[in-house]
């Protein structure tokens, strides 16, 4: 079959490799159908995740269809149409019953695999661990270019970003970052009530796309002074939450200079130099920081929003691929700005 396989920093092919196969009794196989790129996938090509190796196939989002089922496979059938999230759930050690599959003891403590430390699902076919705790049947309502943002993005804007950092109703919340997760918890944030929903970026054409998404106000970082801004529309108290959907130290500190006392910082963007946290400044706020990898455990309430249309996420995707344009759907992804791009979605 025919993959993406990362090659070690700066590299990569769409390639043959092997075909997928069940090792496992509770595996299934799935033809994929439609995938995705993540901003995890630039992050492992720049070499910020060195447990990725050269040889890996990439990617960790995928809707298919089941072509095989492992022996000990009884809730799920040959035909089965499927969303394959980003975390892969035993569903039976202490993490898992704990309802943090992200931590998932069975597949090494870490519930991201796919792409990661196992075969992942940019590619024509993928095995799937631990198949009927991990996979979620699709209801017809919903399309596979609908189903495909709540692999990741969907769930980690909203249950790293919203709910962690506790959005109650009547908050203003900060979203610096309007890249798709960035999008996602604007999104989501009204789902808890949020009064005021304020996007911050670099990007003119992601601010105004952040609009559309849910977004109140918009700041360019680039040409205004974030913190007065905020200061300005918060009375002078700052945000109830903020949430960093960036990934680099400047973005980090800016949430802290924006949260007012009592506040959130909620982080969900992907670290890969240090970040300095100063203590010395903030002890005294009485501020909650939390950090996070998504779990998934929102998808099935995600898919019964999106069923019922009470959540577009149709409008993540700004460019369509076929599987063997691969590498053009990585150009435009990592070029976003240029391409004015959001999310890619790539079919069979």
């Amino acid at each position: 079959m025919k993959a993406l396989v990362f090659q070690g920093p700066g590299s990569m092919s769409w390639t043959d490799v092997p075909d997928a196969h069940l090792v496992d009794p509770t595996d299934v196989v799935v033809r994929v159908d439609t995938t995705t790129i993540c901003g995890t996938d630039l992050h492992i090509l720049k070499g910020d995740v060195p447990a990725v190796t050269p040889g890996r196939v990439l990617g960790h989002e995928a809707v298919g269809v089941i072509t095989e089922v492992g022996s000990a496979v009884t809730s799920l059938a040959v035909g089965d149409r499927v969303l394959v999230p980003a975390i892969t759930s035993c569903g039976k050690c202490g993490p898992c019953k704990c309802a943090m599959p992200s931590h998932c003891a069975s597949v090494g403590g870490i519930g991201w695999i796919f792409g990661h430390l196992i075969d992942g699902t940019q590619a024509e076919y993928v095995r799937v661990p631990f198949a009927e705790t991990s996979v979620h049947l699709l209801p017809e309502a919903v399309t596979n270019e609908q189903a495909i943002f709540l692999a990741d993005i969907l769930p980690t804007g909203f249950e790293i970003g919203v709910q962690n950092a506790r959005v109650k109703p009547g908050d203003t919340v900060v979203v610096v970052g309007a890249g798709p997760v960035g999008l996602a918890s604007i999104r989501t944030a009204g789902l808890y009530g949020a009064a005021t929903v304020i996007a911050v970026d670099l990007s003119e054409s992601r601010l105004k796309r952040s609009l559309g998404f849910g977004a109140d106000e918009t700041i360019n970082s680039g040409t205004e002074d974030v913190r007065a801004r905020v200061l300005e529309l918060t009375h002078g108290l700052g945000a109830n939450v903020v949430i960093e959907a960036v990934g680099i130290p400047e973005t980090f500190e800016l949430c802290t200079a924006l949260v007012r006392p009592g506040g959130s910082i909620a982080n969900v963007g992907v670290h890969g130099r240090p970040v300095d946290l100063h203590l010395e400044d903030l002890w005294i706020k009485n501020i909650t920081i939390t950090t996070g990898l998504v779990n998934g455990t929102t998808i099935p309430t995600l898919l019964d929003l999106v069923a019922h249309e009470k959540i577009d996420v149709g409008t993540f995707s700004t460019h369509s691929f076929g599987l063997e344009q691969m590498m053009d759907a990585y150009d435009v992804f990592a070029h976003a700005d240029t391409h004015d791009a959001l999310k890619v979605t790539i079919s069979r």
